[in-house]
């Protein structure tokens, strides 16, 4: 069973930056992907790396956030620059159980399987 867990969130204030990690039990060969959610709306997907480093970002992060991950560490990465108010919502890593396959979205909560728990992260104007 793998098992996830977030760490990093905390709260800054607009313009400012923040670390994410999200350390696994085992090592992941597949998709793995950085979420948020606020109260009342759905998991939104900002962040995905593949198998193989490629990377994919919503357009509401694209150039401030930065995903990485370390195999050997079994940790996934987000780097968040340039904080805004709108960032603020409990963020979580998730891993799919396979592949995903090519035309499917890479950002939908349906593709991933495992999820960590979360962390908060709050910007504040």
């Amino acid at each position: 069973q793998v098992q996830l867990m977030e760490s990093g969130g905390g709260s800054v204030q607009a313009g400012g930056s923040l670390s994410l990690e999200c350390t696994g039990n085992t090592y992941i060969d597949s998709y793995m992907a950085w979420f948020r959610q606020t109260p009342g709306n759905k998991r939104e997907g900002i962040a995905t790396i593949d198998r193989d480093g490629r990377r994919t970002y919503a357009e509401s992060v694209s150039g401030r956030f930065t995903i990485a991950k370390n195999n050997f560490l079994n940790t996934l990465y987000l780097r968040m620059n340039k904080l805004e108010p709108d960032d603020t919502a409990m963020y979580f890593c998730a891993a799919s159980l396979g592949t995903i396959a090519s035309g499917r979205d890479a950002l939908s909560a349906d593709e991933y399987t495992y999820w960590g728990q979360g962390t908060q992260v709050t910007v504040s104007s």
